[in-house]
């Protein structure tokens, strides 16, 4: 009797075993099925985006593009993620020269459509409707984005838009006009630097915003004058010893030390200032400088 109890607790623990691993064979099918479609859409998503991209740099304008009618000139742009939420934009109309600098909310897929949205608006508004004010460019930007996002609709709760500069030189007369939206622009002559302020409003945005006008500067340029335009993402970024971020005064200091290098050293140098703070440490947002010297 004791002997048959115990076979049949024995045949009892061999058929839980066998049911114990089989189940586990179940777990770990499931597992490993459910790991490589969670793989593959992984996989998909980073193609799609990687696709994006390729479509987002298209709508750049050329480096190329660009030299033709600003010889001394850079672009220093380095997207946190695959996508950016930062751009630049160059038009010319009318004999006038016309770039900007944009950082939209955001970075990666959502930033880059915002940036999509400003890139297509600027084109609207500079090269079909003829509008060369940067003040009136800027208005009309504001109005496109909140249109686009739909804004001034009551059951509307998105504060997105973006913050931008723009600069638009005409050559003939020496004159650049300046206006900005919560970005700035950096002008050095014979290292003595100028910070010609923004408006202390961004393009779309709150209900708080919808009403009000952007300004536009005007100064007398000479030729070797140095103008930066740039986002945030440089200045914000964390590293150093203290893990600190590198802040605006040090970027201006930085800019007024170099300013009368050739614009490609000027990149490099930046570029080099940065991943150095930086420390291996992880890209905290878009970055884009430019910079551009009067012929």
């Amino acid at each position: 009797m004791v002997l048959h109890s115990l076979r049949d607790r024995r045949d009892h623990r061999i058929h839980r075993t066998a049911a114990i691993k089989k189940e586990n064979r179940i777990l770990e099918s499931k597992v490993a099925e459910r790991t490589q479609e969670l793989a593959q859409k992984n996989a998909d998503i980073t193609a799609s985006i990687q696709y994006a991209r390729r479509i987002q740099v298209a709508m750049l304008p050329e480096m190329e593009f660009i030299v033709r009618h600003f010889p001394e000139s850079f672009v220093l742009y380095k997207p946190k993620d695959i996508v950016s939420g930062d751009f630049y934009w160059f038009g010319e109309k009318n004999g006038l020269s016309i770039f900007a600098v944009a950082d939209c909310t955001g970075h990666g897929v959502p930033g880059a459509l915002m940036s999509m949205i400003g890139h297509d608006l600027l084109n609207q508004i500079v090269l079909e409707k003829g509008t060369t004010d940067p003040g009136e460019i800027l208005n009309s930007l504001n109005e496109g984005v909140r249109a686009a996002l739909k804004q001034d609709q009551h059951d509307q709760d998105t504060a997105d838009g973006m913050d931008i500069a723009v600069c638009v030189l005409d050559k003939k007369k020496h004159e650049l006009s300046f206006g900005g939206a919560l970005r700035p622009l950096i002008f050095i002559r014979k290292s003595l630097l100028s910070k010609i302020e923004s408006d202390r409003f961004p393009i779309g945005g709150t209900h708080d915003t919808k009403d009000k006008k952007f300004s536009t500067h005007k100064i007398l340029v000479e030729k070797g004058d140095a103008l930066y335009l740039f986002s945030d993402g440089f200045a914000d970024q964390f590293g150093g010893e203290r893990g600190k971020k590198f802040m605006m005064k040090h970027l201006l200091e930085k800019l007024r030390q170099i300013h009368e290098l050739p614009m490609q050293l000027q990149s490099a140098e930046l570029e080099e200032t940065f991943d150095t703070w930086k420390e291996g440490l992880q890209q905290v947002d878009d970055v884009l400088v430019v910079g551009v010297r009067i012929p």
